[in-house]
């Protein structure tokens, strides 16, 4: 599978990412779901961030930034 394997579908007013989809499962995850996963290793593509005081799920950095998540 080429790019990234989740997707954002949903956002707050201010922009914060609030629901993703897993492409390869088709699961649908909340922020903090996603976040749980990313920190028990399912996602090693991903990493969380603080940002604002709230664990953020963001895609590890490549040589591409047309699959970032946002």
């Amino acid at each position: 599978m080429s790019g990234k394997r989740v997707i954002v579908t949903k956002e707050s007013d201010s922009g914060r990412n609030e629901r993703f989809q897993d492409l390869k499962t088709g699961a649908s995850m909340s922020r903090d779901q996603f976040v749980k996963k990313i920190e028990n290793g399912q996602y090693p593509d991903y990493h969380v961030r603080e940002i604002n005081d709230q664990k953020t799920p963001a895609s590890n950095p490549d040589k591409s930034s047309r699959n970032n998540l946002g």
